[in-house]
């Protein structure tokens, strides 16, 4: 497979995102790995590869990262970081796509994952101002109040908590004006840079090694394991390699159930007047396009939505500033809150699936390759499923819902 052929280059953001100017956020790497040959090799030193490779150096295998850019600057940095159990596409519906056993499955192990995120965090004592959050889902022009009804049910007879509220009840409760919402727990947000960030670092001490500057160029599986060839020439190798390159994939997994999309975010200053009830909650709303905001920990409102099914229409400088002039507009409708001109904004592509679930697994034809992508607007939620999934298979044992999230 040829440098050309090999992955899809795409600029990550536009701009400046607000984490950029986060302290803690950088991580020392090598110029060089110390090894020809490691256990595994994760291409890719974005929140995907950090979570990846915890979960594999558990075991006590040897493990190299190696990134192109520098680590957590990639598609990490862009996020919004709403950690949400929800998935794009809503329980009911998916129920109607794949079946209401594996639907109810993926919720379920979705809701699992932002439990296990915080385990996580706690456990490593990463300080990435991770919060736990309620998250309220609105009423929009694609699912209205019927819909949203018929949703709460379905999570409810899944076991996951939902409350649905009516109009009444949404303006008493949040003084919003729709025809009525749902309410959940167990979801979070977090600093992406800080956590990738920490979560890098506390490999590194682990003799988990991180190496910048480093492309792949070429790649070649054999029955016992993987060679890399590097643009420097060199070759890497490894027992399994694993691609968590966000949305510079691998060309041999381009399929029609996978698509680039463009979207844009903004943040305000820090002090802008926000409803109490925000600091305690994510929200985002049933339309196309949609809605999405939370705060962070200084105060700031973190808004994003705007998507266009065009993988190149970030890229577009003009469009910026149109897109989240008119996410502040939506913004002062829905909480009558102006914002004023966002101290940041930034434009990123992002993965979406037609089930709105990630692509997880073995790289068709290439058995000891795997691939991490198709993340929707849970990236980091889907990004623990796929380090339970990826370190299951590399250790001999298939994660009971690996079907679910399949490649092929």
């Amino acid at each position: 497979m040829s440098r050309s052929q090999l992955t899809k280059e795409r600029d990550l953001r536009e701009f400046r995102p607000v984490w950029l100017d986060s302290p803690r956020i950088s991580v020392r790497t090598r110029n060089t790995a110390s090894l020809q040959k490691y256990d595994v090799i994760i291409v890719g030193a974005g929140i995907s590869g950090a979570l990846v490779a915890h979960a594999v150096a558990q075991s006590g295998k040897s493990v190299l990262i190696i990134d192109k850019g520098d680590p957590v600057r990639g598609s990490s940095i862009a996020s919004t970081a709403m950690i949400q159990h929800e998935i794009d596409v809503p329980l009911h519906q998916l129920q109607k796509m794949i079946g209401k056993a594996d639907a109810r499955r993926v919720w379920q192990r979705s809701a699992q994952a932002v439990l296990r995120l915080e385990e996580i965090v706690k456990s490593l004592d990463i300080s990435c101002s991770m919060r736990r959050k309620k998250a309220l889902y609105l009423a929009g022009n694609d699912y209205g109040s019927r819909a949203l009804k018929m949703e709460a049910e379905a999570r409810a007879e899944a076991g996951i908590d939902a409350k649905y509220l009516d109009a009444r009840e949404l303006r008493e409760c949040f003084d919003v004006d729709r025809t009525g919402a749902i309410l959940s727990n167990i979801s979070a947000s977090a600093n992406p840079g800080q956590l990738t960030a920490g979560l890098l670092r506390h490999l590194a001490r682990r003799k988990v090694e991180i190496v910048s500057g480093v492309e792949v160029t070429d790649m070649k599986d054999f029955s016992d394991g993987v060679v890399l060839a590097t643009g420097s020439g060199k070759l890497l190798i490894a027992n399994h390699a694993v691609f968590c390159t966000g949305y510079e994939f691998l060309k041999v997994l381009e399929s029609k159930r996978h698509e680039i999309i463009s979207t844009w975010a903004l943040a305000s200053d820090v002090g802008v007047r926000i409803p109490d009830w925000l600091h305690d909650h994510i929200v985002w709303e049933a339309s196309d396009p949609y809605l999405y905001l939370r705060t962070d920990q200084p105060g700031r409102l973190i808004a994003g939505g705007e998507d266009e099914h065009d993988p190149l229409a970030f890229q577009d400088g003009k469009r910026l500033q149109a897109k989240t002039d008119s996410i502040r507009i939506k913004l002062a409708e829905l909480l009558n809150v102006d914002i004023g001109q966002p101290a940041y904004r930034w434009a990123a592509a992002f993965g979406s699936t037609t089930t709105g679930l990630p692509l997880i697994g073995n790289v068709p034809g290439h058995a000891n390759v795997y691939s991490v992508m198709g993340f929707g607007g849970n990236g980091i939620t889907f990004s623990q499923i796929a380090a339970d999934i990826v370190a299951a298979a590399i250790n001999g044992v298939k994660d009971p819902d690996s079907h679910l999230f399949d490649i092929a």
